[in-house]
């Protein structure tokens, strides 16, 4: 379905480029004497990529259909993962579908699953993720005040940033909106 760039919106999926991507801002911009577009923020749901596109007021973009459902995380198997919904229907994502996603995937770990033509094409991971710390230095006892942070792995290997007093065990809410860093 072919609809002007003036009716897209947030969490659209659109065919743009011969390629899905989902829209995740619109903002309306009229500089000055310049004439008036349309700045979309993209995210290739194939590759993960996002990148900021203009699109003229009237220039069609087409529109795709797409569900999206609740799953939970099974397991993996090196590069695919299983998820299941509540009719314990199973489907299996590639890591390079998933791309940094990966690294917040826990085992019985509520997140969304979107599907176009059938095909799940991607998934939308909770704010915060529990974790449990495989690997760091000794806690502080005394270091709950300060602000100095140590590495520390958690049990998928992702590596994050823990205030000192986190002992190996612990479990911590990791944001996955942010990137390790």
């Amino acid at each position: 379905m072919s609809i002007p760039a003036t009716q897209m919106r947030p969490g659209m999926i659109i065919k743009h480029n011969d390629q899905l991507h989902l829209v995740f801002s619109v903002e309306h911009r009229t500089p000055g004497n310049l004439r008036a577009f349309i700045q979309a923020k993209l995210k290739n749901v194939r590759t993960g990529a996002m990148f900021v596109e203009r699109f003229r007021s009237p220039d069609p973009s087409t529109a795709s259909r797409w569900t999206r459902s609740r799953w939970s995380t099974c397991y993996n198997d090196g590069d695919d993962f299983y998820f299941m919904d509540e009719s314990f229907e199973q489907t299996v994502l590639k890591r390079d579908t998933l791309g940094d996603a990966v690294e917040y995937l826990t085992s019985n770990l509520s997140i969304n699953v979107s599907f176009h033509d059938g095909k799940p094409v991607g998934i939308e991971l909770p704010t915060f993720v529990e974790m449990t710390v495989m690997k760091t230095e000794p806690g502080i006892k005394s270091a709950t005040a300060s602000s100095v942070s140590k590495p520390a792995t958690v049990e998928t290997g992702l590596v994050v940033q823990v205030p000192a007093f986190i002992n190996e065990g612990e479990k911590i809410r990791v944001d996955t909106a942010k990137a390790p860093t």
